[in-house]
């Protein structure tokens, strides 16, 4: 695991992050977060409040706190709470902070692009149209092909990760198409 210091995440405070190859996933250390987020003098002791929050509001969150060596300020290695980049996500979701509000509405913003996304997955492959530009039904034709493999391979993708069908009887789209006869 290889540790590296972001500073440009956070007006410039350091955030210590370890990229675990094996998993592809970065953690970030939950105190360096909360200090760049909150006016708190003790991070500390403020994460230590708000753990014991989370865990008395039945927060999935704490479980998911991994114990990791990072190099302190004092130059040593100690065990930090880190979370990965979903968790770190979470978690900002959970300060109440002028300073998270930009990520919270960024969050909201992303979270309403994916949802928009399921309903209407043409939406993502629209992205293709205005890459490529496509001109005539044949070439419109080739880039709705090619959306399509990208939106079965992520799926297929992700079930492998999962171990097990995304889609199910409980949360597939029932539409109903109806075929318009249109008369010449």
């Amino acid at each position: 695991m290889q540790q590296d210091t972001l500073l440009n995440l956070f007006e410039g405070k350091e955030i210590r992050s370890i990229w675990d190859s094996e998993k592809e996933e970065y953690y970030f250390s939950i105190i360096d977060i909360i200090n760049a987020l909150t006016e708190s003098k003790e991070p500390k002791r403020y994460w230590t409040d708000l753990k014991r929050k989370l865990i008395t509001e039945g927060s999935q969150l704490y479980e998911n706190i991994v114990q990791l060596k990072m190099t302190a300020k004092d130059g040593k290695m100690r065990n930090t709470d880190v979370l990965d980049t979903k968790g770190i996500l979470r978690l900002i979701e959970s300060i109440p902070s002028p300073k998270a509000e930009p990520f919270k509405l960024w969050l909201a913003s992303l979270g309403d692009e994916r949802i928009n996304e399921v309903f209407d997955p043409e939406i993502a492959t629209r992205e293709l149209t205005k890459e490529y530009k496509p001109y005539g039904l044949k070439e419109k034709k080739k880039i709705a092909k090619k959306g399509g493999s990208i939106a079965k391979n992520t799926r297929n993708n992700l079930e492998k990760e999962l171990n097990r069908n995304i889609v199910t009887n409980e949360n597939k789209l029932n539409y109903q198409y109806i075929k318009q006869i249109e008369e010449v």
